[in-house]
């Protein structure tokens, strides 16, 4: 028995050992109240609906790529729905914003507002009821979480195959997007209560560029606007743009 014990003392001596060095020098201090919170919020752009794999649209590049903060000290959540409107992220994902209380929030909205109008809606009341609704997402997201910083995605260009003047569409939302953020963005440092926003240029990003829509792929659905993913990665690009400012 005393020769079996002597045995097992090496074993024991070098289990003790790794026991000890390896987790101190392998583990992460995962101090989650300590990370910085990122949530995308939005329609199918947010979503990363069309990319090969969904993975690859643009929020998950800015998360994967540290965009945000480095990845470990990264708390991401993606709350975006294909096919949402403005009234629909006012209604749904604010109220879950207010739960996770963000450091970061992306938002891409509208496409789905402008179908609206590409189908038959009066422009000034679709612009309107849109404008109304970015002011209270952006009241909601600065209200719920003191600090938070926001950027907001325009419209890029479509190039959809109907007699209306898309281009003029898109240049009155753009316009309400700018707007908006501005005069939210300064009734909040006027009473000094730092919520930021920034507009993440997506116009200029894909504009006169080939390669960036699904629509132009070989028999491609012609009302197909999904970005393909070298389209996301210059959407990450625009936003990451937009947050070195």
């Amino acid at each position: 028995m005393k020769n079996r014990l002597m045995s097992l003392v090496p074993v024991v001596v070098v289990v003790l050992v790794l026991g000890t060095v390896l987790p101190a020098a392998a583990e992460l201090p995962w101090q989650f109240a300590e990370h910085t919170r990122y949530m995308a919020m939005g329609d199918s752009l947010t979503a990363g609906y069309g990319a090969i794999p969904q993975t690859n649209g643009y929020a998950y590049v800015l998360y994967k790529t540290g965009a945000i903060d480095t990845v470990p000290n990264t708390l991401f959540t993606n709350s975006a729905v294909p096919g949402v409107t403005s009234w629909e992220v006012m209604t749904h994902q604010v109220p879950q914003a207010a739960i996770f209380k963000p450091d970061v929030v992306t938002l891409t909205m509208g496409g789905n507002d402008l179908l609206t109008i590409l189908s038959g809606a009066d422009p000034g009341t679709v612009l309107g009821q849109f404008g109304g609704n970015l002011f209270s997402i952006l009241m909601g997201l600065c209200t719920s979480s003191p600090g938070v910083q926001i950027y907001v995605g325009n419209l890029y260009s479509v190039p959809l195959p109907i007699d209306q003047d898309v281009e003029a569409v898109i240049g009155g939302f753009n316009y309400v997007v700018g707007d908006v953020t501005s005069q939210v963005h300064d009734l909040f440092q006027n009473m000094g209560l730092g919520c930021g926003i920034e507009v993440a240029d997506l116009y200029g990003a894909l504009q006169g560029r080939k390669g960036m829509l699904l629509i132009e792929r070989n028999q491609a659905n012609p009302f197909e606007i999904h970005p393909t993913n070298a389209g996301y990665k210059a959407l990450a690009k625009a936003f990451g743009e937009a947050m070195a400012e």
